[in-house]
């Protein structure tokens, strides 16, 4: 049998799209997932503007808004005794969206099936075929089905941070750094938030609420690591006491209803080398960050877009693939990490210092600085602009005058 272009391992948030763009540019590709869509999973479910701008690129956003999935417009931060409300979006960008993965992903992968994918649900990848050093395809089977062999010039992971092409091929890891919080997340009816993503921060804890599909808004909350192994023997009575440490919305919560059981996990942080002969890696597979900041589906669409260009790169001649993949690499790092670090020290949830919630009180009522406040939120503006000197300076002075 002729062997693929590329193999997708991995058919949610960076598989499909991957899929997608390659077999837009004419490339046979196999995608492979062992999960039968529509399915659920551990999730930050909110997609910030950037992410709803690749959506609208890929001609995709419409499906997402077709599903009842209400638009996202406002951010609004409540530190307690100071409260910052800004948008997440430039003018050209589309609002953020918060929608279900039973309903997000299940839109990726038929749009990867109408572009000419070979799309296989249900099949379980049993191991990375390896010749000479280098990745040559998967062996594994449907459900049901005998063994069979596929081959490649290139097989991507997408198959998350426990990747099976990860432990094949060992990449190396770097800016690595240990899990700071632990989160979890349920849904509510009857919990009105209009268009808005409303953040908690408390010491030591946070919560944050955003409306999805079907008239529910999903509710999760986090506590600093060093609390997890005393609140882990009580997950329900330690999500509900850290709900009510803001006592207005613990009033809106008495007339909700509680849908679902609670999901979460404690997430690593780390980049990983995203190729190698015959691989390459996107999302959680190449990079994770704690989720407390929501960026991991659109990090997503963003590697799934640009990998598929330097593969592309390469299968078509136009440069070789150590270089292509190179430069996607760096790409990737300098446009991730800023972001990265930014979230980590916002994982801590520990209380601000001082100068910290200075700046906080004077972001608080100028209309600018809590517009870049929340779009660096949503990975709209780079922490390095906004928290650079001179525009510190700039706020503190606004706020004197």
């Amino acid at each position: 049998m002729k062997p693929y272009d590329v193999i997708v391992i991995g058919a949610r948030c960076a598989g499909s799209p991957a899929a997608m763009c390659l077999a837009r540019k004419g490339y046979r590709v196999l995608l492979v997932d062992k999960a039968k869509f529509p399915s659920d999973m551990l999730s930050t479910h909110v997609i910030h503007p950037l992410g709803s701008a690749a959506l609208a690129k890929w001609g995709l956003l419409d499906r997402v808004v077709a599903t009842g999935c209400p638009p996202i417009d406002t951010y609004a931060f409540d530190f307690g005794p100071i409260q910052i409300e800004g948008s997440p979006r430039t003018a050209e960008l589309p609002p953020a969206y918060c929608p279900r993965r039973t309903v997000l992903d299940k839109i990726l992968v038929d749009a990867a099936d109408a572009a000419g994918v070979d799309v296989r649900e249900e099949f379980t990848v049993d191991d990375i075929l390896i010749e000479d050093g280098r990745v040559a395809g998967i062996r594994g089977r449907s459900r049901g089905g005998n063994p069979v062999t596929e081959r490649a010039q290139v097989v991507v992971g997408a198959d998350g941070r426990h990747s099976l092409l990860v432990r094949a091929v060992q990449p190396e890891e770097y800016h690595v750094r240990p899990p700071v919080q632990a989160g979890y997340y349920t849904y509510f009816s009857n919990l009105p938030v209009e268009g808005r993503f409303e953040i908690y921060s408390r010491p030591n804890r946070g919560f944050a609420a955003a409306p999805t599909n079907d008239g529910l808004t999903m509710v999760v909350a986090g506590w600093a690591i060093a609390e997890h192994e005393q609140n882990k023997k009580d997950y329900e009575g330690s999500y509900i006491k850290t709900l009510e440490m803001a006592p207005s919305f613990a009033d809106r919560l008495r007339s909700a209803k509680r849908e679902d059981r609670l999901y979460g996990a404690i997430t690593p942080n780390y980049f990983r080398k995203p190729y190698g002969p015959g691989w390459a890696l996107i999302g959680d597979a190449g990079y994770q960050k704690d989720p407390i900041t929501a960026q991991g589906i659109m990090d997503a669409f963003r590697d799934a877009e640009k990998c598929a260009e330097a593969i592309d790169l390469a299968l078509s001649g136009a440069s070789s693939f150590d270089d292509a993949m190179s430069e996607y690499q760096r790409a990737r790092d300098e446009q991730a990490l800023p972001m990265y670090e930014f979230t980590y020290g916002v994982a801590t949830l520990a209380p601000p210092p001082q100068e910290t919630q200075q700046l906080f009180a004077a972001i608080a009522g100028n209309r600018a600085a809590m517009d870049g406040f929340a779009q660096v939120n949503a990975g709209t503006l780079s922490p390095a602009r906004f928290f650079s000197p001179e525009n510190v300076r700039a706020i503190l002075a606004a706020r004197a005058g």
